[in-house]
């Protein structure tokens, strides 16, 4: 494993039907608000880093944000986040800002959560740190889709993966990125890759996962 900053792709997950005990399937809604307090709040790799000189200690923080000036009912049942990584000793400078939208799917009974880039990431540094009455964000403040990510329920967990070209990107010499992820209660473990146009692995886990633990 590399260090550098992680490039996590938790950027558009779907979370197939979980089920109760009894088999009866969770309602969607339900699901909703369990993937968006998974990831809400800050989760970092500090405990990894302890033990792991290659590995960065990097804090990953997610809020909640209501759009304004919401007028369609279907938005009404939607979850919508910020989430951005920076080095735990860098936080005003964070290398990956994005805008969760979390969202009931009937057609394919799951939950599906669209991440999107900000178009002036600049303007969106530390927004958690806001109250929460301050968090109001515009349809065209989120910017642009760009990536997708399927989880499915297993256990406690939620676990899945980028589609398998991987998502487009332009990072540190990369243009597609491969993620494998695992949504805990405890945080999330993640085997986030880049690789270049031959295909080879250019940065990313390769031992072992990035492991982020809830702080708050």
């Amino acid at each position: 494993m590399y260090r550098a900053a992680i490039a996590l792709t938790p950027l558009l997950l779907l979370i197939m039907v979980q089920r109760s005990p009894a088999g009866t399937p969770m309602p969607l809604e339900q699901q909703v608000e369990a993937v968006a307090t998974r990831l809400e709040g800050v989760m970092d790799t500090a405990a990894q880093a302890s033990v792991n000189p290659k590995v960065s200690n990097v804090r990953m923080t997610s809020c909640r944000v209501p759009l304004a000036e919401d007028e369609n009912a279907l938005q009404s049942k939607m979850i919508m986040l910020y989430q951005e990584q920076a080095l735990a000793d860098e936080l005003t400078k964070p290398y990956r800002q994005r805008f969760l939208q979390l969202s009931a799917s009937p057609m394919s009974q799951s939950v599906r959560s669209r991440a999107f880039k900000p178009a002036h990431p600049a303007a969106w540094v530390n927004f958690c740190n806001k109250l929460p009455a301050d968090r109001t964000v515009k349809p065209e403040d989120m910017g642009t889709v760009v990536c997708n990510v399927f989880l499915r329920h297993s256990g406690d967990d939620y676990v899945g993966n980028t589609p398998a070209d991987g998502c487009a990107a332009n990072v540190r010499g990369t243009v597609r990125i491969k993620n494998h992820i695992v949504l805990r209660q405890s945080g999330m473990d993640t085997w986030d890759r880049g690789f270049d146009a031959a295909g080879r692995q250019v940065w990313g886990a390769k031992a072992e996962s990035y492991q982020f633990r809830r702080r708050l």
